[in-house]
């Protein structure tokens, strides 16, 4: 891992994990408490995963109220920094403004709930800045799971439609119109469904190393929606 002065940073972005805040989409399947614990999960094995990037240094981006909960979690070695605005846009536009500096410095926002991708796919993708101005990290579900850049655009995300399935298609049009270069890193998914929720299941009952703290929460949870005909844990 490195430190505020490593070439490159890879910024978590990122909720405190309280009752009613986090993973909201998954409510159907899961109660608040449940959602909170699994959330916490994500959180502390993505963190595992940032950390085990060379010459990397690690950061969270994330709203005002959540700066406190959120060091306390993450340790001294991890800068949290409250974004500028309401909503994921304007946290990703945060980052870019804050981390890239005059420097043209690697920044790299990466969600908080994919501590399952395989890290070579974060090292490609700090690769692909050096001769792109971003990478682009899709989702199956047209949206995306990481975006980089060297320098801020501020215009880059305003009002493109986060958590929607155009949101890449936006993303993609907006660097067009900006003349910005862009690469792509693996396409992958992260967990916004209770299909997604049981994909990652099965996919860490076979790798369960790759997000241990999950994998191992996981197991409880199908444990219990087996006696469950709702699926609904109730710790």
């Amino acid at each position: 891992m490195g430190s505020a002065s490593s070439d490159g940073v890879l910024v978590i972005m990122a909720k405190a994990p309280r009752l009613g805040s986090v993973k909201t989409r998954l409510a159907p399947s899961l109660t608040a408490e449940a959602l909170t614990n699994f959330y916490s999960c994500l959180l502390d094995d993505t963190l595992t995963l940032a950390r085990s990037l060379d010459d990397v240094e690690v950061a969270i981006m994330c709203p005002v109220p959540d700066v406190d909960d959120l060091k306390q979690l993450a340790g001294p070695s991890v800068r949290v920094v409250a974004q500028q605005g309401q909503g994921l846009a304007a946290g990703l536009t945060s980052v870019f403004g804050y981390f890239t500096g005059s420097n043209e410095r690697r920044t790299i926002a990466f969600n908080s709930d994919s501590p399952h991708l395989p890290s070579a796919v974060l090292a490609n993708a700090f690769k692909t800045l050096v001769i792109h101005d971003l990478v682009v990290g899709p989702t199956h579900d047209g949206g995306y799971y990481l975006v980089g850049a060297k320098t801020s655009h501020p215009t880059l995300f305003a009002n493109d439609g986060m958590g929607t399935g155009s949101a890449l298609e936006r993303l993609l049009s907006r660097a067009r119109t900006l003349e910005l270069s862009v690469g792509f890193a693996d396409a992958f998914y992260d967990i916004d469904v209770a299909d997604d929720l049981t994909r990652l299941a099965e996919e860490l009952r076979v790798w369960p190393k790759r997000a241990p703290r999950t994998a191992a929460w996981l197991k409880q949870w199908e444990l219990t929606a087996e006696q469950s005909p709702t699926r609904t844990v109730r710790p």
